[in-house]
């Protein structure tokens, strides 16, 4: 697999690894998922007839708590992309300080290509296979790609019939209704934005004169754009999976959304130049925000790549050969397992909400979300000042000190 994901994965880990001269025992244990599920099973179709699908869910490590991690629904899911994705969870939560492990799943699906109530039988039958290895004090699903509230919905019914009891806090990133949490869906964006305002004001940067590019236009990339422009940012690019634009006196993005609901794609928004989705990457501009897959920013590309800085709202938008070029020409990478920990966070939030029965405004989860994703900032630069390296590595070594430490105290 070209630029596999958890080759890169584990190329992090090991960087970190040999600075903080961890031994190879302890190092393989993080390379590698406790457990991995993969399931194959059968769902009814419209027309009557049954289809096998493929599905996984990747334990990586519960050390310092339940997993965590989402669902996707992709052609491309596999089980070395879930790996991969359940690592960075595990140092995703780490390095916010959430009392949680890594895991994540997914189902080989174009669910573009299913009705809806092919969809929910989809989700049902999946939620069939995960329940006997889930629940809240073991693993903990959520939404990924092309997953919604909606999905979550029908598993965490699923999983209710199944144990005949109301459990809301086995999945989070549930409708509101059934237990969700206020601020959830634009918790990865708006952690995002945190970490933009306050890399500004590190850097004295005024947000009406700071540019940004943001390559994927979808929840997480909408509301980034939607409050970095509240915030005075100017967004002056931006792309899906069906075009790229640009607009030098920065774009309406709430106007552009209205767009693409209507349309499908932001290509041909009015008053825009169409550009190549390429060329998003290549702009000179403050803020490049890589916010749909991984492997977006390779060694192709990235000699190219002209931001100040990057902030990784995808999981593993850049490959280990990227990462070095991007360093040599100074451009600062905001890695993943920080930058868009909002999410996991408030998902956070919303698990502690249903296990108490007690739910919180959006102002509360607002202002507990901020303190926790600067302090986790604040730390990762200081340990790469400390051991004067890359912010990536920096925080992988807070969030791999702290996973070592519950390891060593649990005496594995």
């Amino acid at each position: 697999m070209p630029n596999d994901p958890l080759k890169n994965a584990q190329s992090q880990i090991r960087k970190a690894a040999k600075i903080l001269k961890l031994k190879p025992n302890l190092i393989e244990q993080l390379l590698w998922p406790n457990r991995l599920l993969k399931f194959h099973f059968p769902v009814k179709m419209d027309n009557g007839n049954y289809r096998l699908f493929t599905g996984f869910r990747a334990q990586h490590n519960n050390a310092l708590g339940p997993y965590k991690g989402g669902i996707r629904f992709h052609s491309q899911v596999s089980e070395e992309e879930v790996t991969a994705l359940s690592i960075w969870m595990t140092f995703k939560t780490a390095a916010v300080d959430l009392p949680y492990g890594g895991g994540k799943g997914g189902v080989i699906v174009d669910p573009q290509t299913l009705s809806p109530s092919e969809l929910e039988r989809l989700s049902r039958a999946f939620m069939r296979q995960l329940a006997p290895f889930i629940g809240p004090n073991q693993d903990i699903p959520a939404p990924n790609v092309n997953t919604d509230g909606q999905t979550m919905a029908w598993m965490l019914d699923e999983y209710n019939q199944i144990t005949g009891h109301s459990e809301p806090s086995v999945i989070t990133g549930k409708p509101l209704e059934l237990g969700g949490s206020k601020g959830r869906t634009a918790a990865t964006g708006q952690g995002g934005v945190y970490i933009l305002k306050e890399t500004a004001r590190l850097n004295k940067l005024k947000p009406q004169q700071t540019t940004i590019a943001v390559q994927g236009f979808g929840n997480v990339g909408y509301y980034f754009a939607l409050l970095a422009q509240k915030s005075g940012f100017k967004i002056i690019a931006v792309s899906d999976s069906r075009g790229a634009i640009m607009q030098k006196n920065g774009l309406n993005i709430k106007k552009l959304m209205i767009h693409k609901q209507k349309t499908g794609s932001v290509a041909s928004f009015p008053g825009s130049i169409k550009i190549a989705p390429q060329k998003l990457l290549e702009q000179k501009v403050d803020f490049l925000v890589p916010s749909a897959l991984e492997n977006t920013i390779t060694s192709q590309n990235a000699p190219h790549i002209k931001a100040r800085f990057v902030i990784e709202l995808a999981n593993g938008p850049t490959t280990p050969e990227a990462d070095e070029i991007l360093e040599k020409k100074g451009i600062v990478v905001i890695p993943d397992i920080l930058a868009n920990a909002g999410g996991v966070t408030v998902s956070y939030f919303e698990w502690v909400q249903n296990r108490e029965g007690y739910y919180w405004t959006e102002k509360e989860i607002l202002s507990r979300l901020e303190p926790i994703m600067l302090k986790a900032y604040r730390d990762s630069l200081t340990e790469a000042k400390t051991h004067q390296t890359s912010l990536r590595t920096g925080t992988y070594l807070l969030a791999i000190n702290r996973v070592v430490q519950a390891i060593k105290l649990k005496g594995y």
